[in-house]
């Protein structure tokens, strides 16, 4: 991912010098559970973690170049880091990797990274979620329009609004962690995965030191079909992230202005127009939506390998395990730090309410007449036709409101007293069950 959509937090797990230190901690643990249960001797596994501990304290960038020229000779990525080891733990290292296969060392790192990866992600979830709460109970009340294929259609508030999207949110978390537990899979178990050549508790010790499970059957790789289930929850979660995106940015356009993002001092819209206040932020997290998305065909198509193992995964792994991690990580952050700053306008929002002449209380006007005793049919054709007579004269000399549309027409005054339509064009009623709503949102 380029820098631009990168933070160091999650670009650090990605980079090489954390992948060969996770590659070193596996073949160490691998060695120590050996000694443990007599396969090599207990000195050899000290002196080769206390050897690989000093070389990996001060691991750099020297030393990713000293292997990938090793690499550029080998071709071979796992054993140009075990002939770099080799020179820093000197006779012992005749122990390491005994009995392992690269895929061993390769997809436990993965697994490693991932997790290590995920774990940001929550926390970036767990802000946007503290956001999103924080301006739902601050707009509890906050009387807004709702709208049906982007038409008015009833009140409802905003904060209600961003109480849907807390709860979307809460479900994503939740999908993540059971992604996250999905992939968090260790396989130490040979060329093939028969433990061949290696007895099964090292693996099981190796796994639960990393804090992962060990694989029921690896064959030589760990089943991609973790991955890609991995990675169809990370665009899930962009996908959220689109939606709540599309609607800041539809509430920012001009004809609308009922919330915006931050403008910040010195900020500028437009290299021409200096009214200009456009919703950069929002329209960047759509545009890495669609990116971090892009991902899960790829992913799904890693699922079917050859046989026991092939390598057509790998390079795609190389790209969007990061990418995907990296821009989602961003994404995410950029979220919260938007909805932290978002800016409300309650009084356009009470403008725009009531632009449309009060036809948006249609709804409960149609309810009061079915009370009244007429047939739905009959009370729908009645209100529509007072709603379309505002509707289509709003604006103009012959305009008038719903209400006094409704207050003309005999076939309203003669069925619903005024004071029915008072409370039927109340906005008020929108809000009695806020409250539950809430309490059902954020306190189960």
């Amino acid at each position: 991912m380029i820098p631009r959509y990168s933070r160091p937090v999650m670009t650090n797990i990605w980079a090489p010098e954390n992948r060969y230190r996770i590659w070193f901690e596996i073949e160490a643990l691998a060695c120590e559970a050996m000694a443990k249960f007599g396969f090599i001797p207990q000195e050899a596994a000290v002196a080769i973690r206390r050897n690989g501990d000093t070389a990996m304290e001060v691991f750099g960038p020297d030393d990713v170049n000293a292997i990938e020229k090793i690499e550029a000779e080998v071709r071979h990525d796992v054993i140009a880091f075990l002939t770099w080891l080799a020179g820093k733990i000197g006779e012992d290292s005749r122990f390491v990797h005994l009995g392992m296969t690269s895929s061993d060392v390769l997809d436990t790192c993965l697994a490693v990274q991932i997790t290590q990866a995920a774990d940001i992600l929550l926390e970036d979830l767990d802000n946007v979620l503290k956001a999103l709460k924080s301006q739902a109970y601050a707009h509890k009340y906050t009387l807004t329009i709702g709208r049906s294929h982007g038409i008015h259609a009833e009140p409802t508030t905003f904060g209600v609004k961003l109480a849907g999207y807390y709860a979307e949110f809460m479900r994503n978390r939740e999908r993540l962690v059971a992604a996250r537990k999905e992939v968090a899979t260790c396989a130490i178990s040979g060329a093939v995965g028969t433990y061949a050549h290696i007895d099964p508790r090292i693996e099981s010790y190796v796994a639960q030191q990393l804090g992962l499970v060990a694989e029921p059957v690896s064959t030589q790789v760990i089943p991609r079909d973790r991955h890609a289930a991995f990675f169809c929850t990370l665009a899930v979660i962009a996908s959220s992230i689109e939606r709540l995106a599309t609607e800041i940015r539809h509430l920012q356009r001009s004809e609308v202005r009922e919330a915006e993002e931050f403008f910040h001092a010195g900020q500028k819209g437009s290299s021409a127009m200096p009214h200009k206040r456009n919703p950069v932020l929002s329209e960047n997290l759509t545009g890495l939506a669609r990116l971090v998305r892009s991902h899960v065909i790829p992913a799904l198509e890693n699922v079917a390998l050859w046989h026991e193992r092939d390598i057509s995964h790998s390079s795609v792994e190389r790209v969007i395990c990061p990418d995907g991690t990296i821009a989602l990580d961003f994404a995410l952050a950029r979220l919260s730090g938007m909805m932290e700053k978002l800016v409300v306008y309650p009084h356009q929002m009470q403008a725009n309410l009531e632009s449309l002449g009060g036809v948006v209380h249609s709804g409960e006007v149609l309810l009061a007449l079915a009370r009244a005793g007429l047939s739905r049919e009959q009370a729908y054709r009645i209100v529509q036709r007072c709603a379309m007579q505002t509707w289509t004269k709003l604006g103009t000399a012959e305009g008038k409101s719903f209400r006094e549309n409704l207050d003309a027409d005999p076939e309203i005054t003669g069925h619903v007293a005024p004071e029915i339509l008072d409370k039927a064009m109340d906005g008020s009623m929108h809000i009695q069950n806020v409250d539950y709503i809430f309490n059902r949102v954020f306190e189960e």
